[in-house]
C-alpha cells in the first residue's frame, strides 16, 4: 500500500508539472499552415503584395484602368509608357503618348503647352486621335482655325486639382468655367453621357490624365 501511495503521488506531481508548463507557453496552438495567420475576426491578414482595391471594385488611386490602356507602350523606357509619363509634366507626357498626338497639336496651336507643363496640379480628360476623327471635318477645321475657340474647347477638358477614380462620379468645374458631368462607378465612366473613359488615372509629374473616346464641346 505504501508503494501504491508513492506511485500515486509521483503521478500527481508529473501531471502538475505538465499543467504548469502548458500555462507558461500561453496556450499557443499550431495551425496546419503557419503562413495562413488570421485576424481576430477570422479574416485573412492583408499581405504587402495584395493589391489595394477601391470599395467599388475598381483600381485605387495608384493604378490605371480601362481597356484602352492596352494600347500604351509596355516598355518602361518608351516615352508613351505610364512609367515615363509619370516623370514628365502634362503636355510633355502627352506628347510621348501615341494616342494623343492630335490633342498635343491642338494644345500647341492654342498656346496651352506652357500652361499645362507649369500648372501645379491638373486633371485632363484627353480625347484620343480617333476621337478627333469622329468630329465632322468642317466643324473640326473651324475650331482648329480659331485659336480662341480652340482654347475654349480644350480648357473645357481640364479641371484644376486631382480627381481620383473614386471622385469621378459627379460634376466638376472646368478651367473653361462650365461643369463636366461624369457618371459611372468602378472602371466604367462616361463624361457628359457622350465620351467614355478608355484609359484612366494615368499619372504625370503635375497631373492626372483620363483618356476619352470623344471630344467634349462646351455648352453654348
Amino acid at each position: 500500500m505504501y508503494r501504491t501511495k508513492k506511485l500515486t503521488a509521483a503521478a500527481s506531481l508529473v501531471a502538475l508539472s505538465l499543467s504548469l508548463a502548458l500555462a507558461a507557453c500561453g496556450g499557443e496552438t499550431m495551425t496546419a499552415n503557419p503562413q495562413a495567420k488570421q485576424t481576430e475576426t477570422g479574416a485573412p491578414m492583408m499581405s504587402p503584395s495584395m493589391p489595394m482595391m477601391s470599395p467599388g471594385g475598381g483600381m485605387g488611386a495608384g493604378g490605371t484602368f480601362g481597356t484602352g490602356c492596352a494600347a500604351l507602350p509596355t516598355d518602361p523606357a518608351n516615352p508613351g509608357s505610364t512609367a515615363m509619363m509619370a516623370q514628365q509634366p502634362l503636355a510633355a507626357a502627352a506628347a510621348g503618348n501615341p494616342l494623343l498626338s492630335t490633342l498635343v497639336s491642338a494644345a500647341t496651336k492654342a498656346g496651352l503647352v506652357d500652361t499645362l507643363n507649369s500648372a501645379p496640379e491638373l486633371t485632363v480628360f484627353a480625347p484620343t486621335n480617333e476621337a478627333f476623327q469622329k468630329v465632322p471635318k468642317a466643324d473640326l477645321d473651324k475650331v482648329m482655325a480659331d485659336p480662341e475657340l480652340l482654347k475654349k474647347v480644350l480648357t473645357y477638358h481640364v479641371v484644376t486639382g486631382t480627381i481620383t477614380p473614386e471622385q469621378l462620379d459627379g460634376s466638376h468645374k472646368t478651367v473653361e468655367g462650365q461643369d463636366l458631368k461624369i457618371a459611372g462607378s468602378g472602371t466604367d465612366f462616361k463624361v457628359n453621357d457622350t465620351a467614355a473613359i478608355t484609359c484612366g488615372n494615368i499619372k504625370t509629374k503635375n497631373g492626372t490624365v483620363y483618356v476619352i473616346d470623344g471630344v467634349l464641346m462646351p455648352p453654348a
